[in-house]
């Protein structure tokens, strides 16, 4: 029997997961969740890392101390894109900022004009987005805290640090960042010093994940382990596949669709379509486009007072279909103080009819997301040149089995719903990999499959949802014209 810890870090909240793998199969426990509570400041939104640190350490410890003899590792995953940066002292300098601070709207136009789109695109496999690193590097030009800085770390890499007082950096958070090369996965330099990033904030090599980084300083015995480190890559480590030719979709706050190809797509249209060319683990490519995913729900939730999420799907279930439909990557759902009337405005605008109460909020969001899905998976296809026999939907919507349901019948294929805990499952798998316990990541997904077996949803398309979908294709060149 092998234990491992997996501290896996989500914008809505943190776990720390303890995984027991025993004869070929994984039993998982969560030892200890706790809020992610961002913070507003008069000069702009920030994630709290004191905090943050302060709660997982809490969990390693309750989670080690359940375990009985040490656990044979700790790995850290959490988003992408975001970043802290530390003096030449390693000393933090100022709470990094959320991806989601409006200060960097206009800076994928300073990055493309420095570098060229499909110069950036073609270097490191990214498209220009606000949220991206480089972006956020460029908007903070003339910053005394850029001034001092002598090292840019992930903030997976920055609990590693602060766990071990070892730095390191992890391959497939980094290549969040737009400033890793897509081929050599090693820091793009030309690109960092054409957008006027010091290069000495990447002077440092990059890890795949399965390398150790060092020991716990409260406990040497125990070993942490660069794992995937954006929660993505974990995420799609998970995925109980039997064949290469599947889609994937990790539905969480976000919903990244894509497929996992041998070597990365970059060309125009593949920029132009905003998909990404992320590193997966053992060598992989993830071929997929970020959209807004459950945050549309998550907001509508918090404005009605956090029902339970069964209450509303439920009720969503019961809902007329496809009566109203929106674009959730509109940029009117990024940030907007009230998401129900937001949704409802939209609707408005788009001559949608308006959602009258909170069933229908709930299903024009799930019916939109689950056309959104087909809309991105049959571009991946497209452009990837590999089609998708079944498709996985992994994080928290495959406990909704309505968006299961709809991804199912608006794609035509059948698909496999689980890991519900997907990030955290590929956490403590990349770790057992590394150990020795798992020889592939073959191996480790039929761990996952026999551990863990998925719940299918096979296709029932009908009429309805191609009318529906034609509808939601129209309404998105509409909004491409605006």
């Amino acid at each position: 029997m092998s234990v491992f810890l997996a501290i896996d870090l989500g914008a809505e909240s943190g776990r720390v997961v303890r995984g027991t793998l025993r004869d070929g199969r994984l039993a998982v426990e969560e030892a200890h969740r706790f809020v992610n509570r961002p913070v507003a400041v008069p000069g702009g939104l920030h994630w709290d890392v004191l905090a943050l640190f302060a709660d997982l350490s809490a969990g390693i410890a309750a989670a080690g101390g359940a375990a009985g003899s040490p656990p044979r590792g700790v790995g850290i995953d959490a988003w992408g894109n975001d970043f802290a940066l530390l003096d030449r002292d390693g000393r933090l300098v100022g709470n990094p900022w959320h991806y989601r601070d409006a200060r960097t709207r206009s800076a994928p136009a300073l990055v493309a004009a420095r570098v060229g789109s499909g110069a950036i695109y073609r270097a490191t496999g990214t498209p220009s987005l606000p949220i991206n690193t480089a972006s956020q590097l460029v908007a903070m030009e003339g910053s005394p805290h850029l001034d001092v800085a002598q090292r840019l770390v992930m903030l997976p890499d920055l609990f590693g640090y602060w766990l071990t007082g070892e730095l390191a950096a992890e391959q497939t958070i980094a290549s969040t960042s737009q400033l890793l090369d897509v081929t050599t996965r090693t820091w793009a330099m030309p690109v960092i010093e054409k957008l006027g990033i010091p290069r000495r904030l990447f002077d440092h090599e990059v890890m795949p994940a399965g390398t150790r980084v060092g020991s716990l300083v409260d406990d040497p015995r125990i070993p942490l382990w660069t794992v995937a480190g954006h929660d993505t890559a974990s995420a799609v480590a998970a995925v109980p596949a039997a064949t290469a030719a599947f889609g994937y979709i990790s539905a969480g706050t976000w919903s990244l669709v894509g497929l996992e190809l041998t070597a990365p797509v970059l060309t125009d249209e593949a920029m132009r379509a905003g998909f990404s060319n992320e590193a997966g683990v053992g060598g992989t490519t993830r071929f997929l486009r970020n959209g807004t995913g459950l945050w549309l729900l998550q907001r509508c939730r918090a404005a009605w007072r956090s029902p339970p999420y069964g209450e509303l799907a439920a009720a969503a279930a019961a809902a007329p279909a496809f009566r109203s439909l929106v674009d959730p990557d509109s940029p009117d759902f990024v940030a907007p103080r009230d998401m129900p009337a937001q949704i409802a405005a939209t609707c408005r605008m788009t001559g949608e009819p308006v959602p009258e109460d909170e069933a229908a909020v709930v299903r024009c969001v799930l019916d939109s997301l689950a056309c959104k899905h087909r809309w991105t998976l049959e571009r991946a296809e497209r452009l990837a040149g590999q089609r998708a026999e079944v498709v996985h939907i992994v994080g928290g919507g495959a406990a909704n089995p309505l968006l299961c349901q709809l991804t199912a019948d608006l794609t035509a294929r059948p698909v496999l719903a689980g890991p519900v805990e997907a990030t955290a499952v590929g956490n403590l798998l990349v770790q057992a990999w590394a150990t020795g316990e798992l020889g592939s990541l073959a191996e480790a997904r039929a761990v996952v499959a026999r551990s863990l077996p998925p719940r299918l949803f096979e296709p029932g398309r009908s009429e309805a949802a191609e009318v529906a979908y034609a509808r939601f294709r129209t309404l998105l060149d509409s909004r491409d014209k605006i």
